[in-house]
């Protein structure tokens, strides 16, 4: 499989994969990281939120 990264589109078979994950009450977020030889060169992240975000808050966060 080919990969996007900051050097052109490589074959995962020359990269080195790592993995993480986070977890609260409020979010579960995962990663993963494409290394080649010793240089971060992809990283992708994503995120659920547990709990619905009210409109309330979002529009309160704008603009100060």
């Amino acid at each position: 499989m080919q990969i996007t990264t900051t050097k052109g589109n490589l074959d995962e078979s020359v990269l080195e994969k790592r993995t993480g994950g986070f977890e609260n009450e409020h979010e579960s977020t995962s990663w993963v990281e494409y290394w080649l030889t010793g240089e971060l060169v992809h990283r992708s992240a994503h995120v659920t939120l547990k709990r619905p975000i009210s409109a309330h808050a979002v529009i309160g966060g704008v603009g100060g």
